[in-house]
């Protein structure tokens, strides 16, 4: 793929909002105060017990009781992200919580035009909330992790899937069923 390639480059960007905008999420949660105190020798440097990191454990849990192999090798990229968080804001929190929320709104305006544009539909968050904030990222890994070669019965399997419910969505679209997005 030419790196200009625009009719690349834009999907394949807009595939990556879900990690970004859960960055922005996690450091707006990683404002709490610690939930759970713990005494210092058991504490982690970065990772209080506070909403940010009881989210990405909860994030990783369910990766995890999901996909095992997946979902384990995604945990320590959200442990660290949510660790990075807590010293971003530990050092700079002001500009931190600026650029977090200015990330999160940019990435679902640019959810909402991208879905719109490429796919012609709405986003899943108007079809199922847990859908599009826990669901919409692991996918995400899945398909990372299908390119680099894992698992092919199961990409196999999703894929065919995926063709059914975008065959769904083409006809009803065609007959005029389109709600809000989805096929009924």
């Amino acid at each position: 793929m030419c790196p200009y390639d625009l009719a690349h480059i834009i999907p394949a960007c807009l595939s990556t909002l879900p990690q970004t905008r859960d960055f922005a999420d996690n450091v707006q949660a990683s404002n709490s105060s610690s939930l759970i105190p713990l005494p210092s020798y058991l504490t982690i440097p970065n990772l209080p017990l506070d909403a940010g990191t009881l989210g990405t454990i909860g994030y990783c849990a369910f990766y995890i009781l999901l996909e095992p192999i997946a979902g384990s090798l995604i945990t320590p990229a959200l442990l660290a992200s949510t660790a990075y968080s807590h010293h971003l804001l530990s050092i700079a929190p002001t500009l931190t919580n600026q650029i977090a929320i200015g990330i999160f709104i940019v990435s679902w305006i640019a959810q909402f035009i991208g879905h719109g544009a490429f796919e012609g539909r709405a986003p899943a968050l108007l079809d199922n909330l847990v859908q599009a904030l826990v669901l919409a990222p692991f996918f995400v890994w899945m398909e990372v992790l299908f390119k680099l070669g894992y698992r092919p019965e199961l990409r196999a399997r999703v894929d065919k899937v995926v063709e059914k419910e975008v065959e769904k969505f083409r006809k009803s679209k065609a007959n005029g069923a389109v709600k809000n997005g989805t096929a009924n």
